[in-house]
């Protein structure tokens, strides 16, 4: 059966939108969704579905959040193909101390990324923001806090996208059985 990744968007980040990942976990589960695994307290997560779409995954999810957590937040779900792609889109492997400076931005449709186009005349060298149509890239050796592009991504430019760390797209790809080499 296929294996899904969830991202929550802006989730325990400050006082709203809290999400207990163990009552994520229990939401998850009482969808149907097998084998679920929470990733750190972002809102993150792995299930495998029988069913194959994602958008109806996500849909299903922010319907449930809603409902039984009082939580209205963007709910992006990516299958662990879909996962792969992002990763192989890459325009670089960051070293492993740098992967806290490397942000991918995930969206449920293309057009939410194309948006983040002209966020790329932000950047400032050796800063590099990379559009695609799978996902966006960033990487700010200053920083993410001294990045103008990541503060875009945080605020209103980025409403329709979610942004992990490579870490953390480490960690959920090796949740999912995706290969990140």
């Amino acid at each position: 059966m296929p294996r899904f990744v969830v991202l929550l968007r802006g989730v325990n980040v400050g006082k709203g939108n809290r999400v207990p990942m163990a009552d994520f976990k229990v939401l998850l589960e009482s969808l149907c969704y097998t084998g679920v695994t929470t990733i750190l307290n972002s809102g993150n997560a792995v299930f495998t579905s029988r069913g194959r779409s994602s958008a109806k995954h996500a849909a299903a999810i922010a319907a449930e959040l809603r409902q039984k957590l009082g939580v209205v937040t963007p709910v992006i779900v990516k299958s662990a193909a879909e996962l792969s792609t992002i990763i192989g889109a890459s325009p670089s492997a960051p070293s492993e101390t740098e992967h806290s400076r490397y942000l991918v931005a995930f969206a449920a449709e293309e057009a939410a990324l194309l948006e983040l186009a002209p966020l790329q005349a932000l950047a400032q060298e050796p800063e590099r923001f990379v559009v695609s149509g799978v996902a966006a890239f960033l990487y700010c050796p200053a920083g993410i806090l001294q990045s103008r592009v990541a503060e875009a991504l945080l605020g209103k430019a980025g409403k329709r996208v979610t942004t992990r760390n490579w870490a953390t797209v480490l960690k959920l790809s090796a949740q999912a059985g995706v290969s990140a080499a």
